[in-house]
């Protein structure tokens, strides 16, 4: 099935999002059809903070590894690294042609808002040079609580829909007339990051599409790995984990 027809089915499309190379072979050993990246985990398991452009670079090295899993891959460019939107197409296209199926662009620089006429540029720019890429335009109202109503978010998704966006993405979206209504209006599959206390089948009947993971694997990663040390030098019991052999032999499985 292709990425495009996977925001079609029954429910939503469940994108795991990855990090490196070993947590996108999980995602696609436990069965997921699609993995998509965080920029969250990419930029601060190297050190830096999310958001500042540090992931350029290494999501194009990880980006040409993870094209080679048989799945469909998307990859977080935040906001695509540039102003010019002939920048960020070229970005794209580097992108395209190692493989990747969609890349997930945020209309948000610096923790606040663009313009929505210069985001809708960058989709457009993306689509005509990239045209299979899917494009998942994030829309950042609700995420930083600026412009934080249904009209303008529709506003803005109608806007880059028109330019070529074959999704939308509200992060930061929960509340679920908010989303009903976003769902309704924008003609394109609308993406949320996990809403706690609400499954799958709730989202679908809601108008949901896709449903990403976000940052949350990466982080309960992390809290795991603190907790492995505490259990050692606390006297608890260690967790269960996948065994050394298995995880170097899915290595191998997919060089």
């Amino acid at each position: 099935m292709s990425f495009r027809a996977l925001h079609h089915a029954d429910l939503p499309l469940l994108l795991p999002n990855a990090w490196d190379v070993p947590s996108a072979i999980a995602f696609v050993e436990a069965g997921f059809p699609a993995v998509g990246t965080t920029s969250f985990g990419v930029a601060t398991s190297a050190g830096h903070p999310d958001g500042d452009g540090a992931t350029r670079e290494a999501n194009l090295v990880l980006a040409q590894r993870l094209a080679r899993l048989p799945v469909h891959v998307s990859i977080d460019i935040e906001d695509g690294y540039s102003e010019d939107p002939d920048e960020v197409a070229d970005y794209v296209a580097g992108l395209g042609a190692v493989g990747v199926a969609g890349v997930n662009l945020e209309d948000s620089a610096a923790a606040r808002l663009v313009e929505p006429a210069r985001f809708a540029a960058k989709v457009a720019a993306v689509k005509e040079r990239s045209p299979d890429v899917f494009v998942n335009a994030r829309v950042d109202t609700y995420w930083f609580d600026q412009d934080a109503t249904v009209p303008a978010t529709v506003a803005r998704a109608l806007a880059y829909v028109e330019a070529g966006a074959d999704g939308v993405f509200v992060p930061g979206l929960a509340d679920p007339a908010a989303i009903r209504e976003i769902a309704a209006a924008v003609p394109a599959p609308l993406n949320l990051l996990v809403t706690p206390g609400r499954t799958l089948r709730e989202l679908a009947d809601l108008g949901v599409r896709r449903v990403s993971t976000g940052s949350l694997p990466y982080r309960a990663a992390v809290d795991a790995a603190v907790r492995v040390a505490t259990a050692v030098r606390d006297d608890e019991q260690l967790p269960t984990a996948t065994s050394y052999a298995e995880a170097q032999e899915r290595v191998h499985r997919y060089p």
